[in-house]
């Protein structure tokens, strides 16, 4: 049964298969071609191995001309006129991104990678023959996954699983672990596709610098026996060219004073390495929005309600794996 329905998926992509998967298809027909011969309806064959009845019956009219041998491939309807070798070296430039490539975004249109194996190999395509050239090598054309620049993922992976390992600070000064970020919400988000290998989503970083934007900086406090808080602050962008658009060092130092005061002690104050939070003088002890003032209004009402929901602000300190309470006790030396 998994032969069967991993057959069927790869024959439902369609043509422009490669030999494995020709393989895979002429499979289904072998499997076909053996009811057939016990005289099983078309139907009830069509079901099983999930493909059209109609498919089913042209193969049974081809069964009865010629037999088994009749349902087998017949190859390829014209050779690739990239190899696989070729290939390999299209797919290490796909790698580098099209940025590398001199285009002006990180997309991988057909266009693109027409025009790129154009100059690489000078072979020509069609537009309709890169895709298949894709498809036949298990790409898909995606919605990619978007990454602040600001992010560190080797530091990621190598502190994975000891943040603040045996770390005690906050418990000496009974002070408050603040966690910060940023986000910023648009009236009109970008929205692009890129060509990828299928499975694997692909990963743009992007800068958030269009106009028209809220940029939010929040700050979630937690404190073992105190309710849990989210302080924020926004700021919109009202599209003059003069001024800066994203949040600047004063801004956090006043958000920063803001907690001081509301939490009433010392905080343990937990964010990433944006430039603006390296700054020397930081370091002391679906909805189609109508306008800018309703997008304003929306996200400031959700701030809000977050605000008096202590269990939210709980599932993000749950989520890191993160405890309040210590799991070992320390004995104290006679």
């Amino acid at each position: 049964m998994l032969a069967v329905r991993r057959c069927h998926e790869v024959y439902a992509q369609g043509g422009g298969l490669a030999d494995e998967r020709r393989e895979f298809r002429e499979g289904i027909r072998q499997m076909a071609a053996e009811r057939f011969a016990r005289g099983e309806p078309s139907s009830a064959i069509a079901k099983d191995l999930r493909v059209s009845v109609r498919s089913v019956q042209r193969w049974r009219k081809s069964w009865t001309k010629g037999g088994p041998r009749a349902l087998r491939s017949t190859g390829p309807a014209s050779p690739p006129r990239l190899s696989e070798a070729q290939f390999g070296q299209l797919e290490a430039e796909l790698a580098r991104g099209p940025l590398a490539h001199r285009w002006p975004d990180q997309r991988w249109t057909l266009a693109r990678v027409k025009t790129m194996i154009g100059r690489r190999f000078h072979k020509s395509y069609t537009i309709q023959g890169v895709r298949k050239l894709f498809i036949r090598h298990g790409f898909s054309c995606q919605i990619p996954a978007r990454r602040a620049v600001e992010r560190d993922d080797e530091a990621i992976r190598l502190g994975e699983g000891d943040l603040a390992a045996g770390g005690s600070t906050a418990a000496a000064l009974d002070a408050w672990i603040v966690f910060e970020d940023e986000s910023g919400f648009s009236m009109t988000p970008p929205i692009a596709r890129t060509w990828a290998r299928r499975g694997h989503t692909p990963v743009i970083r992007v800068r958030g610098r269009s106009r028209r934007r809220v940029s939010i900086a929040a700050l979630a406090c937690y404190k073992q026996g105190e309710r849990s808080r989210l302080i924020y602050r926004p700021r919109r962008d009202d599209g003059r060219r003069d001024g800066r658009k994203s949040f600047a060092w004063t801004d956090y130092r006043d958000l920063l004073q803001i907690a001081h005061h509301q939490l009433g002690g010392p905080i343990v104050l937990v964010w990433d390495n944006s430039n603006v939070h390296l700054d020397i003088r930081l370091q002391l002890s679906n909805v189609a929005f109508t306008s800018p003032d309703h997008l304003v209004q929306a996200v400031t009402r959700g701030l809000r309600t977050i605000q008096y929901r202590s269990d939210l602000i709980d599932g993000c300190l749950a989520d890191t794996g993160l405890s309040l309470t210590p799991t070992t006790s320390r004995v104290q030396p006679q």
